[in-house]
């Protein structure tokens, strides 16, 4: 499912139309977003939590001349699905 799909969906499912689903699903983007930029998690009780985990800077090889190069630490948001989205698909 695309964005304009799940935009479809989200129309048909709360009957409204396309363009207001379509400015709730950026509103909820872009909040997650935000909240995650702050360092804050975002948890949606039966869907899943966002949150913003570390990873530690590293050396790597550069693929066309072998040389090492470093790799500096970034912060990278993952999400961890919740118990009822888990159940959902068993």
């Amino acid at each position: 499912m695309n964005k304009s799909e799940l935009i479809e969906a989200i129309a048909k499912s709360a009957d409204i139309s396309k363009a207001a689903a379509g400015r709730a699903l950026d509103a909820t983007v872009a909040s997650i977003g935000a909240s995650l930029k702050k360092g804050g998690d975002v948890t949606l009780v039966g869907f899943g939590t966002f949150y913003v985990s570390k990873r530690a800077s590293r050396s790597g090889r550069n693929p066309r001349t072998g040389a090492t190069i470093k790799i500096k630490a970034a912060k990278i948001p993952k999400f961890r699905a919740g118990k009822a989205l888990k159940d959902s698909l068993n």
